[in-house]
């Protein structure tokens, strides 16, 4: 493992005083900084916990939020809960995921820009269909406005690009 990412587990650890009982707060702290969890940063905290792998894959299994695979940097939930479904939310999905070459199997860009995922509740049922980017709360939702809101990132990932060469 390098050594900057080392040095950032150590901080998050320590930020949780290396404590067992803190190791869902630090598995939320890695995903956090990494977008998910991966597989050498679950075996570094088992082994300075002194906990077996198999007990962290547990946890990271169990746990909706927790994700073991790569994500976009713009994550984007679409509720499917009895509000949005009702409300066309299902649209919604197929306009993204046929915006982005993406399927039900295949979640994230080959770019790694995004990632198209469903929910069960935004607990926004008031502002159906909704959906979030980046936990960003996003209302009354259309195929047509996913297909803006996906172009403006485009077009502003573009020019991050150009800034950063």
């Amino acid at each position: 493992m390098e050594k900057q990412k080392k040095e950032t587990l150590e901080q998050i650890l320590l930020s949780c005083n290396y404590e067992k009982t803190a190791l869902i707060a630090i598995m939320q702290k890695v995903q956090h900084e990494y977008s998910y969890l991966p597989r050498q940063a679950l075996e570094y905290i088992a082994k300075k916990l002194d906990i077996s792998p198999a007990k962290i894959y547990s946890v990271a299994t169990f746990y909706e939020n927790f994700s073991l695979e790569p994500k976009g940097k713009y994550v984007i939930r679409v509720c499917d809960g009895t509000a949005c479904h009702v409300r066309k939310s299902i649209p919604i999905l197929n306009a993204l995921r046929e915006n982005l070459a993406l399927s039900e199997d295949k979640k994230t860009t080959d770019d790694m820009l995004f990632t198209v995922e469903t929910v069960s509740c935004l607990g926004a049922c008031g502002l159906a269909p909704v959906i979030s980017i980046n936990d960003e709360v996003n209302a009354a939702m259309t195929p047509e406005k996913v297909r803006t809101y996906l172009e403006e990132i485009k077009t502003e990932a573009k020019k991050e690009a150009k800034i950063r060469e």
